[in-house]
């Protein structure tokens, strides 16, 4: 995963070049007189608004890459009413902490003076960290069998506070789940400047990619964007029980996870939380298959 393409002011250039060229054309064809030109200018904030919004539904089209673009469905899919968005973070914080028995020192430190929440996000997010799992498994040496460990661990919490079923019981083992590499790396990227239990990551909850298969998400995550995996998205359930509380909502694709079925080595699903019969559900979809009713979760590694 590479972290660090934004564009090069030579991109910029070119683009912007094709902006002003493309106006000028206008400019020509039209042939405006003089009267007309000025009535333009004196509403100059109005066009700059026209332009910019042309702009921007055009960049998004163009930039965006068409592999899997046929894993897409039209969705009206939204979060519950009940949901108003992240709790505010030092809640969150304070919430983790007490249900996992991990130190909050630091992530409160860091909440203080958050960076800029990153262009398609919905706001900041707590969760274990790798530390924060050691912690809790200081006996398991194994990364990913620790991993492992934590979203069973996450399961039990969420049964312990509501009714939950989980789809996939006696197969969350390293064989059959484990997180995706550019999940990995943006979260080691986030942890260089977080040292302690607890997380503090930019996401959203699904919205950014309703009615996606999960590798049509993954192929048109933006450069600093990736998937969140099944610790991630069940300890925000955790903190935001009011996030799934009825079937007709958008269900939440662990984008950030890998899930073999047959612990043979092809990793062709992804992990998902779901609401259904009166309680949270957890399962695993193929990555190839576009519900309108689902969207993967990502996350976002500040600029």
């Amino acid at each position: 995963m590479t972290m660090n393409t934004s564009i090069t002011n030579g991109q910029r250039k070119q683009i912007v070049q094709f902006g002003t060229n493309a106006v000028e054309k206008i400019l020509d064809k039209l042939g405006l007189d003089k009267a007309g030109a000025q009535r333009v200018i004196e509403h100059g904030d109005e066009f700059a608004r026209v332009i910019r919004e042309a702009s921007m539904t055009s960049l998004k089209d163009l930039s965006v890459t068409d592999k899997y673009k046929d894993e897409e469905v039209n969705s009206s899919y939204t979060y519950t009413k009940e949901y108003k968005g992240p709790k505010p973070i030092n809640d969150q914080i304070e919430a983790i902490a007490e249900i996992f028995g991990l130190d909050q020192s630091h992530a409160l430190e860091f909440a203080k003076n958050l960076p800029e929440l990153p262009v398609g996000a919905e706001g900041w997010f707590a969760i274990p960290s790798n530390i924060g799992l050691q912690k809790l498994f200081p006996q398991i040496t194994d990364p990913a069998e620790r991993y492992c460990s934590g979203v069973q661990l996450v399961h039990t919490k969420i049964a312990s506070s509501r009714s939950f079923y989980n789809h996939r019981e006696g197969q969350i083992t390293p064989a059959q789940l484990r997180v995706h590499t550019r999940t990995a790396q943006a979260l080691d990227l986030i942890a260089e400047n977080q040292p302690g239990d607890i997380l503090i990551v930019a996401g959203q909850l699904g919205m950014r990619h309703r009615g996606r298969s999960v590798r049509r998400a993954r192929e048109v995550f933006v450069s600093n964007e990736f998937g969140l995996g099944s610790l991630a998205v069940g300890s925000i359930v955790l903190t935001h029980p009011e996030r799934l509380v009825r079937w007709e909502e958008l269900e939440m694709d662990c984008s950030g996870d890998e899930f073999s079925s047959g612990a043979d080595g092809s990793f062709s699903r992804a992990p998902v939380f779901f609401f259904n019969v009166g309680g949270v559900g957890f399962g695993a979809y193929g990555v190839v298959l576009a519900y309108d009713d689902d969207g993967s979760a990502s996350g976002f590694v500040p600029q």
